[in-house]
């Protein structure tokens, strides 16, 4: 077998596992060679690569009947190899997927020609299948199949959005790479939208999170962020950045400020003061270290799924400890299966000595309470969220924990979970003519492309009652067929 076979049979092995592509395509660790100082990619390049991978399995496409599109993005401070992977990503999916057709963009022609192209050029020549393609200021191509296997730079003005439009890959893939992705006008990513309907569509937003608005922020942060595999990169977690100098705008700007924020902690800048819960209240959160008395009793909120773009989310509380114990995430499609969620409820339950158990009473929730304590837990309260409110000053009981849960995290620790960070900061309020606090809709928030608070109404909702005593739990049976999703 002479070089060439053997390169195609390695790619096939590539073809749902681009890490093991980007691991054996380039000169990693080579004495001499350009990566001589590298063993292989980031922690977080090989996250975003092996959920890529898995994503590709799942669909498992079959040359004919198309699959749900990719949608992958990546929000990060600076420095974190973005652009490489933008070319680990042509690469992959060029040398794997014969026909492919892919469109590259970004915020500004500089941008895209001086950097995100020119690293696909750079990372080309390096690659194990860089000689299959020609590689030009306009386009990479297949030498053989110029007009049906390639991909090109595009500029993203909004006046150019058509350029976007007719890109159908009825038999193999058709992607779209965007890079800087927060200055990019929604009409274009519109238009591409057109491209993710044949074959095995994929498409990828990176970027610094400059503005709190436009698909990018929806998909990471926002109103579309369960419909995208998203991910925040903290700038001083990559093995290749230059911490000294983060440290030093920390020092000179303040961990939450705006400058800090998305250069380095690949968040978008801070809310508005209308938003109910603010931005230093929630960093202070997450900086605090608390010291928690062993008896402290552990409370639970379950906040369920309004539909099946929302998650269904358990996060613990034991007294002013919210973070050591990691959120449990239901997807919305899945908590149709009210039997398989109680089964998970019950099992973290036990696994974790829940004392008390507080359920949003919205939709199934009321009917997840019954059957919890069908089983023995009587440990378990619905809690009605527009229900009246023990506090005169909140106009309902959501508003209520929210409050209590305002004046909680001037004392506790959370997380530093971007969820619900954004969470926390996303819901705006109002005072009713009775002048009580009302807080903002998940219905309104999602109108103005903010995302349903599922982490931050999850938390609050072990605000519901005071529990003070821990008293001694019977172990939880569970019958042998059930099984954990």
């Amino acid at each position: 077998m002479n070089a060439d076979a053997q390169i195609a049979a390695e790619m096939a092995l590539c073809y749902a596992d681009p890490l093991r592509f980007v691991q054996v395509a380039y000169p990693w660790g080579v004495a001499g060679g350009p990566l001589a100082d590298y063993a292989g990619p980031d922690v977080w390049q090989t996250q975003f690569l092996t959920k890529l991978g898995a994503a590709v399995r799942v669909r498992a496409f079959n040359g004919v009947t198309a699959v749900e599109p990719i949608r992958m993005a990546v929000s990060s401070g600076h420095g974190v190899g973005k652009s490489a992977m933008s070319a680990w990503l042509v690469n992959w999916l060029m040398s794997t997927r014969p026909q492919a057709i892919g469109t590259v963009s970004a915020n500004s022609f500089p941008q895209l020609e001086t950097k995100t192209w020119a690293s696909i050029q750079k990372w080309t020549q390096w690659s194990i299948t860089g000689h299959w393609f020609t590689s030009t200021g306009m386009r990479l191509y297949h030498p053989a199949h110029k007009a049906s296997y390639f991909v090109a730079p595009q500029s993203c003005k909004e006046e150019n959005s058509e350029a976007f439009a007719g890109q159908h890959n009825i038999t193999s893939t058709s992607f779209y790479i965007f890079d800087e992705s927060s200055s990019i006008p929604d009409a274009i990513f519109g238009v591409a939208n057109g491209g993710l309907t044949d074959g095995e569509p994929m498409i990828f937003l990176f970027g610094n999170p400059t503005r709190s608005t436009g698909l990018f922020y929806r998909a990471c942060f926002g109103s579309e962020r369960n419909r995208w595999e998203s991910v925040v990169v903290d700038s001083r977690e990559s093995a290749f950045t230059n911490k000294d100098e983060f440290q030093k705008w920390i020092d000179d700007y303040g961990l939450d400020s705006d400058y800090v924020r998305v250069r380095v902690r690949g968040l978008p800048p801070r809310a508005s003061d209308a938003q109910f819960i603010d931005a230093d209240r929630i960093a202070g959160a997450q900086a605090r270290e608390v010291v928690v008395p062993e008896d402290e009793p552990l409370v639970a909120g379950f906040d369920v799924a309004r539909g099946g773009g929302d998650h269904c989310v358990l996060r613990y509380r034991r007294g002013l400890d919210a973070a050591s114990i990691p959120p449990l995430r239901i997807l919305g499609e899945h908590s149709r299966d009210t039997m398989r969620v109680v089964t998970i409820l019950a099992e973290a339950m036990a696994q974790h000595r829940v004392q008390m158990l507080f359920v949003d009473g919205t939709g199934i929730g009321g009917p997840l309470v019954d059957r919890l304590q069908q089983l023995g837990l009587r440990n378990v309260v619905e809690v009605q969220f527009g229900g009246h409110s023990p506090d005169p000053k909140y106009a309902n009981m959501r508003a209520f924990m929210w409050g209590r849960m305002k004046e909680w995290l001037a004392r506790g620790r959370i997380d530093r979970d971007p969820r619900l960070e954004m969470d926390l900061g996303g819901p705006g309020y109002d005072h009713n003519k009775q002048d009580q606090i009302v807080l903002e809709s998940k219905e309104r928030m999602k109108a103005r492309g903010v995302d349903s608070p599922d982490d931050g109404d999850a938390l609050a909702l072990t605000l519901a009652q005071p529990v003070t005593t821990r008293r001694r739990l019977a172990p939880i049976v569970l019958p042998s067929s059930w099984e954990a999703m």
